[in-house]
């Protein structure tokens, strides 16, 4: 996402675990800032007047302890700390609690054209869900033509030229058991810079694919709801791709490819299409031979290195044999 507003969270959709039970109360000229972090900041030292370290391009959160602390600022008359709080570019401030500053915090915020909001979550719970929110949506993002499917419960993201098959292969894949989570275009996410996610790119065509000769189809509705993901790590990468007979396939297994999404590197095979080719076993295969991977057995380097023992074992008994 190129830029989202204190007015796009407002405007978020959430429920149950992830509603941040968020209002406006003062500074709505302000919706209008970018919230580009989703770091968080209690602003308890710089109203006692400590800015060398302020996280002023944080989210800035107040809760009990900060509320009462304003209260004394009301009563000393010294409010100097607050009007320099202002003075530096921040999203927004939140009370939790549904706790509510002085009219004097709220005119000042209105003038410096901060928005103040509240929430009736605790610091603790609304901590928790806006972090989770903003990673969600401020996670370092990309769209690809793919197909994103979930095979053995492994991630699988299915590439190649238009019209190599790769939807085809999807349609095999579910009516296989297996299931869809986009067709065409896969929004991929990556979070904590080590997980790619994969998502459907397009509400409107979810869960729907496009075959050629068919037109649209709706999978959950001929498959069932089990036959579909909203979402799924991409685990591996699947490029398909015409047959080409002057190229060195890989027949061993023993070197692994990675392809680069977003910085994390995903493992990634070349399955070549020709007629007669089941590729919808083959990706497969590659799904439960790549969670036998994860789990430390690699059948190619255990063939190899088996073989490498029997060659080794062969030539000692025949220098034996020759000595003797």
């Amino acid at each position: 996402m190129d830029k989202f507003t204190v007015l796009d969270l407002l405007d978020l959709d959430l429920h149950d675990y992830n509603a941040l039970h968020l209002s406006c109360i003062a500074g709505r000229k302000g919706l209008v800032k970018t919230i580009d972090r989703m770091d968080l900041n209690r602003p308890g030292l710089a109203l006692t007047g400590f800015y060398k370290t302020f996280a002023a391009h944080r989210v800035q959160v107040f809760s009990l302890a900060e509320h009462e602390y304003l209260k004394e600022i009301e009563q000393s008359g010294d409010r100097s700390s607050v009007q320099q709080l202002f003075s530096y570019p921040i999203p927004f401030c939140v009370f939790c609690r549904n706790l509510k500053p002085g009219d004097w915090f709220l005119e000042m915020a209105e003038k410096a054209g901060v928005p103040v909001l509240t929430t009736s979550l605790p610091s603790s719970e609304f901590s928790v869900r806006i972090i989770r929110t903003l990673g969600d949506i401020l996670a370092p993002q990309e769209k690809q033509h793919a197909v994103m499917v979930e095979v053995f419960g492994m991630g699988v993201l299915i590439k190649g030229e238009s019209g190599v098959g790769k939807s085809e292969t999807a349609l095999e894949l579910l009516e296989r058991g297996h299931r869809l989570v986009s067709d065409d275009s896969v929004l991929l996410k990556c979070f904590s810079g080590k997980i790619i996610m994969g998502f459907s790119d397009d509400r409107v065509l979810s869960h729907h694919m496009e075959i050629r000769g068919l037109g649209i189809i709706n999978v959950s509705q001929i498959f069932g709801v089990r036959s579909i993901r909203d979402k799924k790590q991409v685990q591996m990468v699947i490029n398909l791709e015409e047959w080409d007979s002057s190229k060195n396939y890989d027949r061993l297994g023993t070197t692994e490819q990675k392809s680069d999404i977003l910085g994390v590197q995903i493992p990634t095979f070349d399955i070549p299409v020709k007629p007669g080719r089941n590729i919808p076993v083959i990706i497969e295969t590659a799904a439960l031979n790549e969670r036998l991977k994860q789990k430390g057995h690699y059948a190619a380097k255990e063939f190899n290195k088996n073989l490498i023992q029997m060659l080794e074992s062969e030539n000692a008994r025949k220098m034996y044999q020759d000595n003797y």
